[in-house]
């Protein structure tokens, strides 16, 4: 297994401690950038790999509105330059990383499934469709094993700061104004981080080549509501809770309906969201030290 991470702010090699030791010469690290089409084709004739997963990306929206070109950058140019690597070389399978959010925005009722049309709202959102949308071509045109999953918001250990939850509960913990965009009413669907991975694998060894599959938490949330609740669980006041101008472009509300991944892989998610939300305060309680660094390098919170 070789871990492959160019290392932006929010690289942090502290999440691998305790992984060389698991696992001895079958892990190793690679700093490098996927778009670097010299550092992919010198690792891809190194090694014989049967999958590329590519969980490669710049993935805040905020940022992607700011400065769009460097989500072109990876998202894009990535994984065109890995798709192209890994069928030069013989790379049987190629997972595309993706997000509910290339499907735009939900009214207050219905699903996204596999089916729903593209209609991405932010620079991120868009550059991950366009990358989607590469990786099928390349199933279509070369015959690539290749699968794109789309999942809802992540959540659990080791998250970084700029992430709702994580940071709603840091900023709870120094008892700082916690900023909610708009009205807060934005719902989000959320999936605890080992529920996605766990389909990720499903559709790995499972999946069907040329398909999409779309994994969900059965964790619909309003925005509000779950800053509320952080509160209430860290016995924190209500009157932290400071609304923001609304984010450029800000998507109204995401669903997933999951239940093709439960007939074709046999997948669902295990985590009850509000048990998975307990976990993961405690979590962030514990873990200070992990996550005080990355905020003064971070420089924004």
């Amino acid at each position: 297994m070789t871990n492959v991470d160019v290392l932006t702010y929010a690289g942090n090699l502290a999440n691998l401690d305790g992984v060389v030791e698991e696992h001895g010469e079958r892990y190793e690290f690679f700093k490098a950038d996927i778009a670097n089409a010299d550092q992919m084709d010198a690792l891809m004739t190194e090694h014989q790999f049967y999958a590329v997963i590519n969980f490669a990306a710049e993935s805040h929206v905020d940022r992607s509105i700011n400065d769009p070109l460097n989500f072109i950058h990876t998202n894009v140019i990535g994984t065109s330059v890995l798709l192209d690597c890994a069928r030069r070389h013989g790379v049987q399978r190629f997972i595309q990383i993706s997000t509910d959010e290339v499907y735009g925005s939900l009214g207050p009722g219905g699903k996204f499934t596999e089916e729903s049309r593209l209609d991405p709202s932010s620079p991120y959102s868009a550059s991950k469709a366009g990358a989607d949308l590469l990786a099928l071509a390349c199933f279509k045109t070369y015959g690539q094993e290749v699968l794109v999953t789309r999942c809802s918001n992540n959540y659990g250990p080791y998250q970084f700061p700029e992430k709702l939850i994580p940071l709603m509960i840091i900023k709870a913990l120094r008892d700082e104004p916690l900023p909610v965009y708009g009205d807060g009413l934005n719902v989000r669907d959320w999936i605890h981080v080992t529920d996605h991975c766990a389909a990720i694998v499903a559709a790995l060894f499972e999946g069907k080549p040329g398909q999409t599959y779309n994994f969900g938490g059965d964790g619909e949330m309003v925005n509000i509501e779950l800053v509320r609740m952080i509160l209430d669980k860290l016995g924190k006041p209500h009157s932290l809770i400071c609304f923001v101008t609304d984010r450029l472009g800000h998507d109204r509300r995401y669903a997933i309906d999951s239940s093709f991944a439960l007939r074709q892989l046999n997948w669902k998610p295990r985590h009850n969201f509000k048990e998975g939300l307990d976990e993961t305060i405690q979590w962030y309680i514990e873990n200070s030290a992990w996550w005080q660094p990355l905020l003064e390098r971070a420089g924004r919170y």
